[in-house]
């Protein structure tokens, strides 16, 4: 499907060129991008998100034509292999972690077979990317002479994989290689577990284990590393520690990080060239006609290039935003475990992708019985020291369209959360009388008595000077609001706020006296970023909770459901109180 005429893609989709081109094009995606009898319908409704047979695909084509913007095929093959690797649709579990390899495999070696030949550029490459093609060769070689459904380096994985599924000790993991090398003397198995292991890691998908204070004080990093106890509580790095004990390998850490490197994840992206491609979208393909579309269209991104012009002169620098939030991993709501992980989401990349599961990458896992809270900026300083090397110096990146070697550099926008969340990053409390971060210390907020919680009734400020509803007394808290709609705090005003502000983390942080007072609770670990005092917007809420939330109240209230109405006895005396209701 490689550089195939598209030119039938311009005229009326009513002419028997672009049928016939659509014909050709379903040719194509369904010998090399299926999954069964079905692919991923590109037209301008499902935009890649939905999966038909060919008769549906072929209908919506000629009937809403192609998605807006989608000339580079990359869901539907163009840049794959002639190999098929088809994916499975049934529930067996061992099949749909076959099919999820061979997917990882594919997008991660898809086009790097032309590179191969080119010796000259290989002998100028980083270790990392030697490791790569080294991993390339081996995705090449059969797993024994004949075989055609594994290769050496997806059936590492399948193992590797098993083992951590299901638990098994690493000297069961090695008897288990033992047994298969006797029964299978030809076929290219494992050496050891490292051995194993180290291809995980070559993949890009190791992660570093950092161990932390169990109360959260600080972690065992850096300078910390060989400390056996934290330094402010004095909490032991180890559960129980016998007397005996003075063999390191031996303990048990009493927490520990899992943190996921972001510079190898970032380098292998450009290892693929269909993928280098895409992430040069934002510059060189995304329509600029005004309309918002993504976040190379709003007002921070455009601030960020013009305060930036060296970063934003290549495509290629990679702009980042970072979210987290908590989950319970045990799939039982009757105990109270909240384990938090860390994304990183890569806006370089067209809408239609860059929201996707394959290309989110995971940072990291903070673990706990609870919300780290204002504490998550211990866990995050690994991620700032790298995020702040990518910024000054970058890192020296392969890429696998130019066949040449740049310095890749890299950014963090703005973080995504909800509102709870939002405390943790920022720094100002979301509780209380001043909770709105954009009204900041003007929040407009009242006390209900009866109903026992604090509304926020500031919201007509935001309106014209001369709508209706800012001289509505009733609506609202029998006052008209003339108010001008408050000034958010900009990164600088923050920062000189804040600049000698005390830091105090851990669990047991209430013991220990503190100088600070009002919402602050910290001063953000992201001002260590070089440029986060001058990013226009920092921080954005996650709206999906923001309109659940409003609907779940509105209908309670609508339709008088019991135990989520908000038209209950309190508030009726609270309306009463305030002189709108009788």
């Amino acid at each position: 499907m490689d550089n195939i005429d598209k030119s039938w893609m311009s005229p009326r989709r009513s002419t028997n060129e672009y049928v016939s081109g659509v014909n050709d094009f379903l040719d194509k995606a369904f010998e090399r991008a299926s999954k069964g009898n079905e692919i991923l319908c590109p037209c301008k409704k499902c935009i890649n998100r939905y999966w038909h047979y060919r008769n549906v695909v072929e209908g919506h084509l000629v009937v809403n034509g192609f998605a807006y913007g989608y000339n580079k095929w990359i869901y539907h093959g163009e840049g794959f292999s002639s190999r098929n690797t088809p994916l499975s649709r049934n529930n067996d579990k061992d099949s749909n972690m076959q099919d999820d390899i061979d997917g990882l495999l594919h997008d991660t070696f898809r086009n790097a077979e032309g590179d191969l030949g080119h010796e000259g550029v290989r002998e100028g490459l980083s270790e990392e990317a030697k490791r790569f093609f080294k991993l390339l060769e081996e995705e090449k070689q059969e797993l024994y002479p004949g075989c055609e459904k594994f290769t050496k380096l997806s059936f590492t994985i399948r193992l590797y994989l098993l083992k951590c599924l299901h638990g098994l000790s690493n000297v069961a993991f090695l008897d288990m290689l033992d047994l298969l090398k006797e029964a299978f003397p030809f076929a290219q198995l494992p050496e050891s577990f490292p051995k194993a292991k180290n291809i995980i890691n070559d993949l890009g998908l190791g992660y570093d284990e950092i161990h932390a204070c169990p109360n959260d004080f600080i972690m065992f990093w850096n300078d910390n590393a060989k400390v056996d106890n934290c330094f402010v509580c004095g909490s032991s790095r180890w559960k129980n520690v016998g007397v005996g004990s003075v063999n390191a390998s031996s303990k048990i850490p009493a927490k520990v990080l899992r943190y996921f490197p972001l510079k190898p994840k970032l380098r292998r992206i450009f290892m693929c060239s269909e993928i280098t491609i895409a992430m040069r979208w934002h510059a060189t393909e995304r329509p600029k006609d005004g309309n918002i579309r993504h976040p190379a269209d709003g007002e921070a991104w455009k601030d960020f290039y013009s305060l930036h012009p060296n970063f934003s002169a290549d495509p290629r620098n990679v702009r980042l935003s970072l979210s987290s939030d908590g989950f319970n991993p045990f799939r039982t709501m009757s105990i109270s475990h909240s384990t938090w992980p860390v994304m990183l989401m890569n806006y370089n990349l067209s809408p239609w992708i860059c929201m996707k599961p394959d290309y989110i990458m995971f940072s990291m896992i903070i673990p706990s019985p609870s919300s780290p809270g204002k504490d998550i900026d211990v866990y995050l300083q690994p991620l700032i020291a790298e995020l702040k090397e990518l910024w000054e110096f970058g890192v020296e990146t392969y890429d696998a369209h130019t066949n040449q070697t740049f310095q890749m550099r890299a950014t963090l926008l703005w973080t995504v959360s909800d509102f709870p969340a939002l405390a943790m990053v920022s720094g100002w409390s979301t509780n209380g009388r001043l909770a709105c971060p954009t009204c900041n210390c003007n929040t407009c907020s009242l006390y209900l008595k009866h109903s026992h919680k604090i509304c926020y009734l500031g919201h007509r400020a935001f309106l014209s000077p001369d709508h209706p509803f800012r001289r509505d007394k009733k609506s609202f808290d029998g006052k008209e609001d003339h108010r001008f709609a408050p000034t958010p705090l900009s990164g600088i005003k923050v920062f000189e706020k804040l600049r000698d502000f005390n830091n105090v983390f851990g669990k047991g942080q209430n013991k220990i006296p503190r100088n600070n007072e009002g919402p602050w609770k910290k001063i953000s670990i992201f001002f260590e970023l070089p440029y986060w005092v001058h990013n226009k917007l920092r921080h954005n809420l996650d709206v999906m909770h923001i309109d659940k939330n409003l609907c779940d109240s509105l209908l309670g209230t609508l339709l008088d459901i019991p135990g989520e109405s908000k038209d209950h006895i309190n508030s009726r005396y609270d309306l009463q109180e305030m002189g709108t209701r009788k």
